[in-house]
């Protein structure tokens, strides 16, 4: 069996933490910010902490040596 090759998208996006829990950057700051509140945009800054089921999912079809 050919080896499995980490999609290149998900390596720019995710990143697997020493514990091994996936985090990523907030959706939704990318344009648009005129309409949002200030206290959206405040919250939006940083990355977060994808929910186990979404980390595990991301971590076996999109990054499977991670």
């Amino acid at each position: 069996m050919p080896k499995l090759k980490t999609k290149s998208g998900a390596k720019k996006r995710f990143k697997v933490t020493g514990t091994g829990k996936v985090v990523s950057a907030h959706a939704g700051k990318r344009h648009g910010m005129i309409k949002r509140t200030k206290k959206q945009i405040r919250q939006l800054r940083g990355t977060r902490t994808l929910f186990k089921t979404d980390g595990d999912n991301i971590k076996q079809y999109f990054l499977p040596n991670a």
